[in-house]
């Protein structure tokens, strides 16, 4: 359960790289273009009512015999969330948070905590972005009879756990297709969108959770 929780929490984090890509600062000259294109991926995510995401998730880790694969998908609406993970289903309402696991028949709920990395919404990406990325154009690559432009992104902070990030983006669509964040422990993460789709026919109630789905789940209310 703890570990299901602590991937959940990484591919929120990761997740934030993905689809909250605004107002990055920066003083260097050439970081002008890759500001460019990511005023382009922001621009289009914030044109969307909704959107959803089918992924695939890699981490891997020699040094600590890690090599995990698992994929998920994720619905998006303003900060609103619901992601499916490892067998969990996360649920943002935009104040709390609920963490269903089928397995164990228990709902945790906790309120929405904008001090934690975990936070996927706006002002929380925004904050969390303006402490500080450099960034600059990387390689173009062809995926798939797609033309990939990449962006690196270095952490300004040298107390990050993070050593850099590439973020692949469709040249064509401005979407993100690919994200590799490597770590300062050797740590390797690979996020890959396989299908992306925007302003879906959601059901307005999609984003609210109901109890009375769950009549024999233990729920743990932690605030």
């Amino acid at each position: 359960m703890k570990k299901t929780i602590f991937n959940m929490q990484r591919i929120i984090r990761v997740l934030s790289f993905v689809i909250l890509f605004v107002s990055l600062t920066t003083q260097a000259q050439d970081s002008q273009k890759a500001k460019s294109w990511l005023d382009a991926v922001s621009s289009k995510i914030k044109s969307y009512n909704n959107i959803t995401i089918d992924f695939k998730y890699q981490v891997s880790n020699p040094k600590k015999n890690l090599n995990q694969e698992s994929k998920g998908n994720v619905a998006l609406q303003g900060n609103k969330y619901v992601l499916n993970f490892m067998g969990v289903t996360r649920v943002f309402d935009g104040k709390k948070v609920y963490n269903i696991v089928p397995e164990d028949e228990e709902i945790s709920i906790s309120s929405a905590d904008d001090q934690k990395n975990d936070g996927l919404t706006p002002s929380k990406m925004l904050t969390f972005f303006n402490s500080g990325y450099r960034y600059t154009m990387d390689i173009l690559q062809p995926v798939k009879g797609r033309k990939i432009q990449y962006i690196k992104l270095v952490p300004t902070d040298a107390k990050s756990d993070v050593k850099d990030v590439l973020l692949g983006i469709d040249s064509q669509t401005k979407h993100i297709y690919t994200l590799i964040q490597a770590d300062k422990d050797g740590t390797k993460t690979v996020f890959t969108i396989n299908s992306f789709k925007t302003n879906q026919p959601l059901s307005k109630n999609h984003f609210t959770f109901t109890e009375s789905k769950y009549p024999n789940y233990y729920i743990n209310r932690l605030d």
